[in-house]
């Protein structure tokens, strides 16, 4: 089964799951199926305003090109017809996500693989414009993650593997050790586009360790599989963020007020978020939460992103500034705070937005719980602790601008740390795919790491084979 995602500037995107099918998309397949029952509970208008054809899949032997259908439902870049198995076809069916509707599990895909592509949600153009950019060369895809086009630790990590994939595909090489160097120069590229979340130079480094495990093999076998590779990280992802929903979901009492900063969604991630993902479960398990989500200067990512996630998801939220965090704690009004990470040093620390920090400090002094939620493949056993963790410096027109409108008078200089780093000391527990983890965190987090890397290892393995 091969999901596509259509996006038009009027419309929420449909799902996609990452090729080949396999668990995730059979896992979509029965979200898809369950939207019947669905529409009861969500934002009815967001169907009913759909026009008639787009409630009827197109058949992938319809008249028209991609390119045609896509331009005619209005997409700005690209779009795809989805093509539903043969004895489905004739049923009407909606799509995965509607305007107001969102599935269990598929609720948004954040960029996904097609035709030599890989297709990124513009997120800098969110929420007010839905648009999606198409990267078929190393450096399209390195100045899409160096752009913020994509965003999030665990979604740099996808990206960058399929920037790995492109950077096979596109080399001239006609010999295995020629296209191993042009791999290791796409890696160096894309390692350098950003350099705190380390998923990136996670992917980066497992998929040339993929390419240098093949012994046999020639230039096409090494592309091939480096795209399976790709697609396993990318599978993989959404995996983990499921997990992560699931052990997280039980520290969520009913009535909770959740406290979140920054964008640690879907669209920070495959499509469930790691951050957001217990609130999800929980919310879906039928737990009341109401979410207060920081707006997260200078990106304003709560602002524009969680607020946005959240609303389609139907979480009750109200938005605040980033200054306002410590009022609502001394009123007795947050229950806990749960961010992400883009990188955990090996004894715990967090590398995470700016303001986290803060926010960990506020929440010790109130006596507040604070989670960190991140799959393991953000976790950095090569670095001991947060102070040898490299803090990306960002532009000062980021802080001084905002939506091209300058606020601070003409020629003021601003400082932009882009993330700050919050001590395991003040981290209650970090919430992984593979458990939670509470101090003290070295042992406890090596291991998690070992016993992660086997599982996955033990897969490519299985695929090289």
């Amino acid at each position: 089964m091969n999901w596509a995602l259509f996006f038009s500037p009027a419309r929420v995107p449909f799902g996609r799951a990452p090729e080949p099918a396999g668990e995730v998309a059979s896992a979509a397949w029965l979200c898809y199926n369950r939207s019947e029952n669905i529409e009861r509970d969500s934002h009815r208008e967001g169907w009913r305003d759909w026009p008639d054809e787009a409630r009827q899949p197109r058949s992938a032997n319809q008249s028209g090109s991609t390119a045609q259908i896509a331009a005619s439902d209005g997409a700005k870049s690209c779009g795809r017809a989805v093509a539903w198995p043969k004895d489905e076809r004739q049923a009407p069916r909606r799509p995965l996500i509607a305007s107001g509707l969102f599935c269990w599990m598929m609720e948004l895909q954040t960029l996904w693989w097609e035709a030599g592509a890989v297709y990124l949600i513009d997120q800098t153009r969110l929420p007010h414009h839905q648009e999606i950019v198409r990267c078929t060369q190393v450096p399209e895809v390195v100045d899409a993650i160096r752009g913020m086009v994509v965003r999030g630790a665990p979604a740099i990590g996808v990206t960058a593997a399929y920037g790995m994939a492109i950077a096979a595909q596109t080399s001239s090489a006609q010999d295995v050790p020629a296209l191993l160097d042009d791999l290791r120069a796409g890696k160096q590229l894309l390692d350098a586009a950003r350099p705190t979340a380390v998923n990136l130079r996670w992917a980066t480094e497992r998929l040339l360790h993929c390419a240098e495990a093949m012994t046999t093999g020639d230039t096409d076998q090494v592309r091939q599989r480096l795209l399976l590779e790709a697609q396993a990280v990318h599978a993989e992802d959404l995996a983990m963020c499921h997990a992560i929903g699931e052990h997280g979901a039980p520290l969520l009492l009913d009535g909770a007020r959740v406290l979140t900063h920054c964008n640690a969604g879907g669209l920070a991630t495959s499509g469930y978020g790691t951050a957001l993902a217990p609130i999800r479960t929980a919310h879906a398990a039928g737990k009341r939460l109401h979410v207060l989500v920081d707006e997260t200067r200078p990106f304003l990512q709560g602002a524009r992103l969680t607020a946005w996630e959240l609303q389609e998801a139907g979480i009750p939220q109200t938005l605040i500034t980033d200054s306002m965090a410590g009022y609502f704690m001394a009123r007795g009004e947050v229950d806990c705070v749960i961010v992400g990470a883009d990188r955990i040093a090996a004894n715990g620390d967090v590398a995470n937005k700016i303001g986290t920090y803060t926010l960990a400090v506020l929440a010790r002094a109130h006596g507040i719980p604070f989670y960190v939620a991140a799959p393991t493949s953000t976790v950095d056993l090569r670095i001991a602790e947060g102070a040898g963790i490299p803090i990306e410096q960002r532009a000062s027109d980021e802080v001084t601008h905002l939506g091209g409108q300058l606020l601070s008078p003409l020629g003021v200089h601003a400082a932009h740390p882009a993330f700050d780093m919050t001590p395991s000391t003040l981290i209650d527990a970090i919430i992984t795919e593979q458990g939670i983890v509470r101090p003290p965190y070295p042992a406890r987090l090596a291991a998690l790491v070992e016993e992660a890397s086997s599982k996955y290892s033990a897969g490519a393995l299985e695929r090289t084979n």
